[in-house]
């Protein structure tokens, strides 16, 4: 920190002071300065105990306990000059027994501190009575009531560590931590001497603004990959009690294409139709049921002549099958698809009997109507690769 001269146009270092050479203590000042003016560590905070030994089998204090604006405990320790070793672990050890707090817990805590700190005495105080904790906490919040409001959730609960000085043990732990996903900060106070004049400067130095702007869209990239993966657990689960289900419906029909498939978690079940590489498929999707025969051969010419075998008999297949067919002959993929659909709600439930009833009708009608082509086809492709070998010839 500088003072400007205009005069002279030149800067001079303002004095840097120790809290330990000017008589302040943690308890009577520094403490107390954050508690009247929690802004100062650069966000909205409600102190709601100071000095806080509510923790059951530890006689062990914690400086000061806040609330944050989205309803996280916010776990408040201070030094003077140095941070010491254990200020991390001190500090980690009060979050994990405050992590237990519930809702009623919190509001009896800061009422105890209003009760404490901010007593209502006399007639005029009568007049102008504080509120009550739980008023308090909802103001706070912009909350109707409390009732609406959620309150140290999970393991939401923030660390913030104020110190003069910070050792490299603690440093280094709380970058750690942030990489965790736990949510830390470091302040660097310093006291500076103008003249008659102390000024107190506080920087966050982990993380920095800068970093944490990074940190909150690191973040939010998690979340959204986190939120991503339980989707597809959920998927998952839902899709393999579906096959389980029918699979058990197709083992008690006459259609034997499935009695030695496996339920799993993937959106399709295949099963062998006699031709390598074209299985028949059930497909089941969250707005969409189908049941196709896909045309997956090695080799691109092959796959393209089946199908164009298979189309030629498109009258006589539909006439089978009761209905018309997707053809979907793909030119510019390798294969080729033959599909029936209808549009559902997949994941409800509750349409599943009929979802499953879809499934076996539409199947069996598939393989009925498609079996003899498909053989068929089958050796008019072989017929036609005994001919080619024959022209190389």
């Amino acid at each position: 920190m500088f003072t400007v001269n205009h005069q002279t146009n030149r800067i001079s270092p303002v004095k840097t002071k120790k809290f330990s050479e000017l008589g302040f203590t943690e308890r009577k000042h520094l403490q107390e300065w954050l508690a009247h003016q929690p802004d100062a560590l650069g966000e909205e905070l409600l102190i709601i105990q100071k000095e806080f030994d509510g923790f059951d089998d530890t006689r062990e204090r914690l400086d000061l306990l806040a609330l944050d604006k989205d309803g996280n405990l916010v776990i408040i320790e201070n030094k003077l000059d140095d941070s010491g070793r254990d200020m991390v672990w001190q500090a980690l050890k009060y979050a994990s027994y405050c992590a237990s707090l519930t809702k009623a817990q919190i509001v009896e805590i800061y009422q105890q501190y209003l009760d404490r700190y901010e007593p209502v005495t006399g007639e005029v105080d009568l007049l102008n009575a504080p509120q009550s904790a739980s008023s308090r906490i909802c103001e706070f919040l912009d909350a109707p009531d409390l009732d609406e409001l959620k309150l140290n959730l999970g393991n939401s609960q923030r660390i913030m560590l104020v110190a003069a000085n910070f050792r490299k043990e603690v440093t280094s732990t709380a970058l750690w931590l942030l990489g965790q996903g736990i949510s830390i900060a470091c302040f660097k106070i310093t006291p500076y001497s103008l003249g008659e004049q102390l000024l107190i400067n506080i920087d966050q130095i982990i993380p920095t603004p800068e970093a944490k702007e990074l940190m909150i869209g690191i973040n939010a990239k998690e979340a959204e990959e986190k939120s991503t993966e339980v989707v597809l657990k959920n998927r998952h689960t839902v899709r393999r009690e579906y096959w389980e289900r029918a699979l058990e419906a197709f083992q008690k029909s006459p259609c034997q294409l499935y009695n030695n498939i496996s339920p799993s978690n993937d959106h399709w079940l295949s099963a062998g139709s006699g031709l390598s590489g074209c299985p028949y498929n059930l497909i089941f999707l969250q707005k969409e049921l189908r049941v196709e025969l896909s045309i997956s051969r090695s080799e691109t010419e092959d796959n393209k002549f089946l199908f164009d075998y298979l189309l030629g008999q498109k009258a006589d297949l539909e006439q089978r099958f009761g209905n018309a067919l997707h053809w979907m002959r793909l030119d510019d993929k390798k294969m080729s698809r033959i599909q029936f659909c209808v549009e559902v709600d997949g994941y409800n439930k509750e349409t599943w009997p009929k979802a499953v009833a879809w499934h076996l009708e539409q199947m069996s009608k598939f393989e009925q109507a498609l079996k003899g082509s498909l053989q068929k086809a089958a050796e008019a492709l072989k017929q036609h690769h005994l001919a080619g070998s024959e022209h190389a010839l």
